[in-house]
């Protein structure tokens, strides 16, 4: 079965970096756009960021728009978000998503697989 694994969460004071990661298996990787979603507490899931099935288009929230990167390598099936310049309200639990549409999808519905999530904390 599908399984996405996502790892590389902690917590980090404001300004810090983390580098998550997303490991897939049992889907198709190469052709599957990936999605990176966060839920803080009390609010709903939301977008953060999208890659294409070939890692040549990109799309970003506004809220992280020059701070965070996403990045796959569709030999290792693993799909990368690295954040810079963390700030307290980027806290949440992250979601790694596949999308077998493959292009740009920023809505959750458009994505059949998801992952646990993995908990982001940034202290002030």
């Amino acid at each position: 079965q599908v399984q996405l694994v996502e790892s590389g969460g902690g917590l980090v004071q404001a300004g810090g970096s983390l580098r998550l990661s997303c490991a897939a298996s049992g889907l198709t990787f190469s052709s599957s756009a990936m999605g990176w979603f966060r839920q803080a507490p009390g609010k709903e899931r939301e977008f953060v960021a999208v890659i294409t099935w070939s890692g040549y288009s990109t799309y970003y929230a506004e809220s992280v728009k020059g701070r965070f990167t996403i990045s796959r390598d569709n030999a290792k099936n693993t799909v990368y978000l690295q954040m810079n310049s963390l700030k307290p309200e980027d806290t949440a639990v992250y979601y790694c998503a596949a999308s077998s549409y493959g292009s740009i999808r920023s809505k959750s519905y458009e994505y059949q697989y998801w992952g646990q999530g993995t908990q982001v904390t940034v202290s002030s």
